[in-house]
């Protein structure tokens, strides 16, 4: 039985004080989540304050992205010991933004999630399509390329550790959502492509997040396909009352 993830991606928003306050009505509205994980993933700026703040509840702490290298002469780059150092379990690689706004490719999703893995981080490796790319009948092999590109040099093992999410570019931020049949007919292509390279068994192991405008009103729909096992929840991840609802899906 897979433990369903749900995780809120902030991306460039919440300063540390307004983070603090957004937890904290997340923690008052928790309850008991003994069968689902929470995540939250601040700006790097917010991550230890907000570390301190988690510690010892039921949120575990993401960060947003890391470098592949442990240490050197990379301005404005972030290690993976360093994340750890400051209370990390989780750290989103690969996400659409990422790859579009900053140049990440294939091959360096890859070196990310890797060197993540080293250091004892659990990678969220996002994976997805662009609107001409679905129209055009490529989704499922932009996307499972995707999956085996990020997943080169990752042993059986390691995998157990990394959870995939699925977001279909046209819909991250845009409020257009794919509906359940296709992100589930999506997802299944994910495990198919997992249990080609690491065997059924493996692949009925890993958890696959939906993400793309994940809201209140479409999580319970989303969240009972049988091969969606969370959520990567941006814009209804950054007011407690819409993440709170997300958490507590039917």
């Amino acid at each position: 039985m897979r433990t369903p993830i749900i995780a809120g991606n902030w991306k460039m928003y919440k300063t540390v004080a307004e983070g603090r306050e957004l937890v904290a009505g997340l923690l008052a509205g928790l309850g008991q989540v003994a069968d689902r994980e929470v995540v939250v993933c601040p700006p790097y700026t917010a991550l230890y304050a907000i570390g301190e703040q988690v510690a010892g509840t039921p949120i575990t702490l993401g960060a947003q992205e890391v470098f592949s290298e442990s240490q050197g002469a990379f301005t404005g780059a972030v290690a993976p010991q360093m994340l750890r150092d400051v209370g990390c379990t989780y750290v989103i690689v690969g996400h659409s933004e990422r790859r579009q706004i900053f140049g990440d490719t294939d091959a360096t999703v890859n070196r990310k999630l890797r060197a993540a893995l080293d250091f004892s981080l659990r990678p969220i490796m996002c994976v997805g399509e662009s609107k001409p790319q679905r129209d055009s009948g490529q989704a499922e092999a932009i996307v499972t390329g995707q999956v085996r590109a990020g997943l080169v040099d990752v042993t059986a093992t390691q995998l157990l550790n990394v959870v995939l999410a699925y977001e279909p570019i046209w819909a991250i931020g845009t409020g257009d959502t794919a509906t359940a049949a296709d992100a589930q007919a999506m997802h299944a292509a994910i495990r198919a492509t997992l249990a080609e390279l690491y065997g059924d068994a493996v692949a009925q192991t890993v958890r696959i997040q939906y993400g793309g405008s994940v809201k209140p009103d479409n999580v319970d729909e989303l969240m009972s396909q049988t091969d969606i096992d969370g959520a990567l929840v941006g814009g209804a991840s950054l007011k407690a009352d819409s993440f709170l609802r997300i958490i507590h899906f039917q």
